[in-house]
């Protein structure tokens, strides 16, 4: 449900910013570090939205990729933890065999 609701908005941000760049197309004066250019203003527009979305789908992919990073060694301390606390529960077993031992025996002894 979250993914329609995202792509719905996507759809309508990019139609958005088609009907605004649309309805400027006049020729503007773009001063990059390196020199000045004369472009159409619907470029201006379209390049700065692109390059927008695409800076921020990087981020998120970067962020995903962290995340799913973290996950996976966080599953694998949860393993580890899991298996030491089999091993100490099979520890704590046998040492409780060894304090109390088990009462058929008492009664076989007792019977001879």
């Amino acid at each position: 449900m979250k993914m329609q609701w995202s792509l719905i908005l996507s759809i309508l941000f990019a139609i958005i910013i088609a009907v605004f760049a649309i309805l400027n197309i006049e020729s503007v004066q773009v001063n990059y570090l390196f020199g000045k250019a004369h472009l159409p203003l619907i470029l201006v527009i379209l390049f700065t939205a692109l390059l927008g979305a695409a800076i921020s789908g990087f981020m998120a992919m970067f962020r995903s990729i962290h995340t799913n990073r973290q996950i996976n060694e966080l599953k694998k301390e949860m393993t580890a933890k899991e298996i030491l606390i089999a091993t100490q529960q099979n520890e704590i077993a046998a040492l409780q065999h060894l304090v109390d031992p088990p009462q058929n025996l008492d009664t076989i002894e007792g019977e001879m």
